[in-house]
């Protein structure tokens, strides 16, 4: 197994400048630790808290990253034209020297839904005709398609990705229905940060059996988005990290997340002490590996992308706290996992040429 970190981006107060410089500086600490990726997500008006484009931020991080892979994780691909996407992804490749990783996802929220007028029965189709139609762009010439939105007539994406024969294309997916569309569409089922072990290694049966149906490949790189904090001992690590995951899961409830999570199996509208019961990786550096094991036994997963930091009511987890986080995964999980080997090929090329 190998590590990214994902950047929070998320604040609830304190001037955007002065985090998007903590975020610097936290990719630089991973960097000097052996993180081997950073990433970061979107959201549109996101209250109670201000948060950071991915792409333009992502863009500036890769100055900092050095060989690290940077990736989206993910775009809320039903709000862009596939077009847009194809461009946005070509350009952050060219940035990266080849290093980019295109993370998609569908989106729950309705506040973002309608205020892009893509509600209904609308997003999906829109999600699909992305992940079918990048590739498409980034590989063809004199392309031809036609649907409600797009139009292209003989047209040649002449801005040919660095990394060929093209960037990986990672699906996001909660439920089943958008796990069986990761297999379909994707290089790789980007795994939720929300779902409990348990929820995840029924839908990791369900990925491989998609995937064996299909004919398609196992990945080489099963990812994970994962919330972790390490600290010198268990007890200080969750003294630190609950009051801000708390928070942090308690607007997961008021953003409408669980309604996309498998209703009969998980829920995040719980007691913190039955929310974080199989779901966060908190402790000192031997409680994270035993927990991490765990996901790598049982789902396979080689490549883990931890969230290290959460907006709280007044204030995000203090930078030293995240700091000495990264510090403490890079001296003692790292070199554990890397004994292992294994660990995931990120420079690798998709497995096929296209997507779908």
């Amino acid at each position: 197994m190998n590590f990214g970190i994902f950047l929070a981006a998320q604040h609830a107060h304190g001037s955007m400048a002065d985090h998007v410089d903590e975020h610097l500086e936290q990719v630089r600490a991973a960097r000097e630790a052996g993180f081997v990726s950073v990433f970061a997500g979107q959201h549109y008006f996101s209250s109670p808290y201000q948060m950071l484009h991915p792409v333009p931020l992502l863009a500036r991080v890769a100055a900092e990253a050095g060989e690290m892979h940077v990736g989206t994780g993910v775009l809320l691909a039903p709000f862009y034209h596939p077009v847009e996407i194809a461009d946005l992804a070509t350009t952050m490749d060219a940035i990266c020297h080849g290093r980019f990783i295109l993370g998609l996802g569908l989106g729950y929220r309705e506040v973002e839904n309608e205020a892009f007028g893509v509600t209904g029965d609308r997003r999906v189709p829109y999600f699909e005709e992305a992940l079918r139609l990048v590739p498409r762009l980034w590989l063809e010439r004199d392309l031809e398609y036609e649907s409600e939105r797009v139009r292209l007539r003989r047209v040649t994406f002449v801005t040919r990705p660095v990394r060929r024969p093209r960037p990986p294309i990672w699906v996001a997916a909660n439920n089943d229905p958008g796990i069986r569309r990761a297999a379909r569409f994707g290089d790789a089922w980007l795994i939720n940060p929300h779902a409990r072990l348990s929820v995840l290694a029924r839908q990791m049966d369900l990925y491989l059996e998609t995937l064996r149906a299909l004919g398609r490949p196992r990945p080489a790189v099963v990812p994970m988005i994962k919330e972790v904090h390490c600290a010198e001992t268990g007890e200080q690590a969750w003294r630190e990290a609950r009051p801000f995951l708390e928070e942090k899961y308690r607007v997961y409830v008021d953003w409408g997340q669980q309604k996309v999570l498998p209703r009969d199996e998980d829920g995040l509208d719980l007691p913190f002490d039955d929310l974080q019961d199989d779901r966060f990786i908190v402790g000192d550096p031997d409680q994270v590996i035993a927990q991490l094991e765990r996901y790598r036994t049982r789902l396979g997963v080689n490549h883990a992308i931890l969230r290290l930091q959460w907006p709280g009511r007044e204030r995000s987890l203090d930078q030293e706290k995240v700091l000495r986080s990264i510090r403490l995964i890079g001296r003692h999980v790292i070199p554990h996992f890397a004994g292992l080997g294994g660990g995931a090929d990120l420079a690798a090329p998709p497995a096929v040429a296209g997507a779908g």
